[in-house]
């Protein structure tokens, strides 16, 4: 909104043309989420508090954590919010890219709600049904991943990029749907199964999705593209406003949900902000790169499904406890331990993806 303000007001003065500058805007964008965060977070805190509206605790889930009962939750609101107002005052509202994602983040962000909505109104710590979660995600991230597909005006829109490995592309087709839906989904989950400790999750967000809006900004400038060998795809460029407003936010909420946390995202953003991961991946055409970025989400993801497997086939279970992160508690590692190595991890990870940019 105010960058098609700005846009007007240049015939009137030359200085408005300031917010022409694509780095510029996501700087805007990063202080809007991050202040909006850090005004708006104490009162919603003492909102939550004065309501109620506190985390349930499974009677299966480490001993640790049954202090943790009553913790104000669906704090994950308060970055949608902020990532929401921050995208459309900064970004470019013409862009088709900034839709699907605002889209997708909402999207998920009302499921992620009604979920944890029933956990708090109904005291039911499993909250919405599965089969009811996984349907209404399919929904959204189908709808994105066809959008995405139908109105692509390049080849490469639809192309899958072998990261490192600079002549391997394949053309998918209308396997680019499945694909897209399967990212978008897959990552909202994972983040969510992450969503287990203080601060656990929403670092690595921070990380992996500003990592993403380098790829945004290099992907949607022809002469970084070219000098990088990438495809170049026009218009691409503003997810790094909505991904300098999603680093804004996420630090903002960290401010409170470092431990011992203040509030804890919930669902609502949980879902959100993995599913935001993916479909910016698959904008920039970094699926691959996201699934390095994001390691420690798929490790999480893939020692729950390892165990469930596991479990049902031979009656005994790999980890003392799944998600990883539960393990690690059960063999007496305290919880900022795991937090902070689970942090230098992310880190790690995201050099090497970044690292896939040049390393061609």
């Amino acid at each position: 909104m105010l960058y098609s303000l700005a846009t007007y007001l240049t015939q009137f003065y030359s200085g408005f043309n300031l917010f022409q500058y694509l780095t510029f805007r996501t700087i805007l964008g990063v202080l809007t989420a991050l202040i909006i965060s850090l005004v708006v977070g104490p009162w919603m805190i003492r909102y939550l508090s004065k309501y109620n509206i506190g985390q349930s605790i499974r009677d299966d889930g480490p001993e640790s954590h049954f202090s943790k009962a009553g913790t104000p939750t669906m704090g994950g609101a308060l970055i949608l919010v902020a990532i929401i107002v921050s995208t459309l005052m900064w970004s470019d509202l013409t862009s088709r890219f900034v839709w699907v994602v605002l889209f997708v983040t909402a999207g998920f962000g009302l499921i992620g709600w009604i979920d944890d909505y029933k956990k708090i109104a109904l005291g039911n710590s499993k909250g919405l049904a599965s089969r009811y979660k996984y349907l209404w995600q399919s929904v959204v991230g189908l709808t994105a991943a066809f959008v995405l597909f139908s109105t692509a005006e390049l080849p490469h829109e639809t192309q899958l990029i072998v990261p490192f490995v600079k002549s391997l592309v394949f053309d998918l087709g209308w396997m680019y749907v499945v694909l897209a839906y399967f990212v978008i989904v897959g990552s909202s989950n994972a983040v969510n199964l992450t969503d287990g400790l203080d601060g656990l999750a929403i670092l690595p967000t921070v990380l992996v999705g500003g990592a993403l809006g380098v790829f945004a900004y290099v992907t949607g400038n022809t002469n970084f593209a070219g000098y990088l060998g990438i495809p170049y795809i026009p218009g691409v460029g503003e997810m790094v406003v909505f991904c300098g407003a999603l680093v804004g936010a996420g630090l903002g909420f960290l401010w409170f949900n470092t431990y011992p946390a203040q509030v804890f995202m919930g669902d609502v953003g949980a879902l959100a902000l993995g599913a935001a991961l993916g479909v910016i991946a698959v904008i920039v055409r970094q699926e691959l790169v996201l699934f390095i970025m994001g390691g420690i989400f798929v490790v999480e993801t893939v020692s729950v499904i390892l165990q469930v497997a596991s479990y049902k086939l031979t009656g005994r279970r790999i980890f003392r406890m799944a998600p990883l992160h539960h393990h690690f508690e059960l063999k007496g590692w305290p919880e900022p331990r795991i937090i902070v190595r689970f942090w230098i991890i992310t880190v790690i990870l995201v050099l090497i993806g970044l690292a896939s940019l040049k390393v061609r």
